[in-house]
């Protein structure tokens, strides 16, 4: 792993496989960090033969901090009163940046959940840069599409009893996880909590997750920017998603020209070591497919 100077602030990136291999962007969801993929899927997918690029987007893990800017008024986002830090367009041009510092000319893009919503900014404006795109258990955010279950957005929403306290904030992860996670392919105990402990001890930083959290809400419908977007796509969404449901999967490959939709039944919002064989599968199906057209 290495920082470098990306769109003006500093991006932790790791490359896996061979450099000369195609390759493979992948973008983590809200406040999850790269050594939060399983090693399943990274394993296959540079066994497949492609050069796999991970990173932490800015205002998580080792990548650049916004501190100077507080903690987000969400609901003053919300109501249109404040601007965010930064939009999801800014991130896409965070994730462009990393191929430009790796000098990467091209590379196939997948993302999950709000990696997911990046990528479709990705794709859109910079298609040049993609071979293929994947939304992954992600949204097109056109209103009237059905919410999260309430289970599942109270534990997003929650926060842990005592956030200065390490097993605290762990007990607090390990909890939301299991209730948004896939009930065909749960992570062991043990994975779980391997999982929750990673992301702790890399770099615990809340403020960041509420910034990245208001780029979300402000990001509003993509309806017209997927109409946009010429790149070969692919959406994939679990059958039992409880915090984006799979109407937000079906609704985001309805608006793509050409977009296939993959639906896994018994996955839920994660990746896992589980699942993971069934994403591999077809990130690899669906990048082979765009360079053979």
């Amino acid at each position: 792993m290495a920082s470098h100077r990306v769109n003006g602030i500093t991006i932790e990136i790791e490359s896996l496989g061979k450099p000369h291999d195609p390759a493979l962007l992948l973008l983590r969801g809200l406040g999850t960090q790269l050594a939060q993929w399983p090693s399943a899927l990274l394993d296959a997918l540079t066994e497949a033969g492609f050069r796999v690029v991970l990173f932490d987007n800015r205002d998580v893990g080792l990548s650049h901090k916004l501190d100077e800017v507080g903690a987000p008024d969400l609901a003053a986002i919300l109501a249109g009163r404040v601007q965010p830090a930064y939009r999801l367009a800014d991130m896409a041009d965070d994730a462009v940046g990393v191929l430009d510092a790796l000098g990467i000319e091209q590379a196939h893009i997948a993302g999950i959940s709000m990696g997911g919503m990046i990528v479709q900014h990705v794709a859109a404006a910079h298609g040049d840069r993609c071979l293929s795109m994947t939304s992954i258990m992600s949204s097109s955010g056109a209103p009237g599409l059905p919410p999260a279950e309430p289970e599942a957005m109270a534990a997003l929403m929650s926060q842990p009893e005592d956030p200065s306290n390490r097993e605290c904030v762990i007990e607090h992860s390990t909890a939301t996880q299991r209730v948004i996670g896939s009930p065909a392919y749960p992570m062991s105990d043990a994975e779980l909590r391997r999982y929750c402990e990673i992301a702790y001890d890399r770099c615990y930083h809340p403020e960041g997750v509420a910034r990245q959290m208001a780029a979300v809400v402000s990001d509003g419908s993509r309806v017209e920017l997927l109409q946009q977007i010429r790149v070969q796509s692919l959406v994939i969404h679990g059958a039992q998603d409880p915090l984006i449901p799979l109407s937000g999967g079906e609704d985001t490959a309805r608006h793509i020209a050409g977009c296939r939709l993959e639906v896994i039944e018994g996955m839920g919002h994660d990746v896992t070591n589980a699942n993971a064989p069934l994403l591999a599968s077809r990130l690899i199906d669906h990048a082979r497919r765009a360079v053979s057209v």
